[in-house]
């Protein structure tokens, strides 16, 4: 298979604040040579606890953390962000359609009218009808509205998305729709996805490999089966036995 995306040998800096003479505050490091592939049309997990920089390595592969070093290849257009709070994602001031249409525009492929047919398609897509076109985000429950935030990241056909912890403030009957929606869509789209999160059943659910991340360093990295099986690193039988 080739990979979508490939990250080789990364580092990435955080500089906090400045310093008491106007200059630049402390530069410090929170990924540490960083490597791993992510193929087409998998799921792969990233697991560790807060402050163990996930979400530091979406945001540089995103491009929105500039300060790094290493490569980040991307085999297909910059992915799309899945966040974990959609109703801060959503734009309250605007209604669901609009949100929709808005990459669309973006994008500039699509007249006026393959836009909307475009927004209705994805309603229907993500298990909601063509009257919440007209909704506006707190309207929505919170289920719905992460279903419109997989709706957005998906509508402008990426190949690569990055969820962030995208069912972890949704209860369980809820989140097992959404992973279901996920899968449902990583189908039908023959998208890929790093799939960011903290809670290691959730992650054997819906991934086919899983990276370990501590402290900004991938200790290990494997199948779902054989991680789960066969845990190699301290780090991760830890966090194994926590999730039982």
């Amino acid at each position: 298979m080739e990979p979508i995306l490939e990250v080789k040998n990364l580092n990435s800096y955080y500089t906090e604040g400045h310093s008491l003479f106007g200059g630049r505050g402390r530069r410090r490091q929170i990924l540490k040579d960083v490597n791993f592939d992510i193929y087409q049309g998998e799921i792969v997990g990233l697991v560790g606890e807060s402050g163990s920089g996930k979400s530091t390595l979406a945001k540089t592969i995103l491009g929105l953390n500039k300060d790094f070093d290493g490569d980040i290849v991307h085999h297909s257009e910059k992915p799309q962000m899945v966040f974990q709070d959609p109703f801060s994602s959503l734009n309250p001031a605007h209604t669901i359609g609009w949100i929709l249409e808005e990459p669309l525009r973006i994008q500039g492929k699509l007249n006026a009218s393959e836009r909307r047919e475009a927004v209705i398609s994805m309603l229907e897509h993500v298990g909601l009808g063509a009257e919440y076109a007209s909704r506006r985000p707190w309207e929505l429950s919170g289920g719905q509205r992460q279903r419109i935030a997989i709706a957005t990241a998906v509508i402008t056909r990426p190949k690569f998305i990055i969820a962030d912890e995208p069912v972890s403030a949704l209860d369980v009957t809820i989140q097992a729709q959404i992973l279901q929606l996920l899968l449902e869509m990583k189908k039908k789209f023959d998208l890929s996805c790093l799939f960011i999160s903290h809670d290691l059943n959730v992650v054997y659910q819906i991934c086919n490999r899983v990276l370990v991340m501590r402290n900004g360093v991938i200790v290990e990295q494997n199948t779902v089966d054989e991680l789960y099986n066969n845990p190699q690193h301290p780090y991760t039988k830890q966090l194994l036995a926590a999730a039982e």
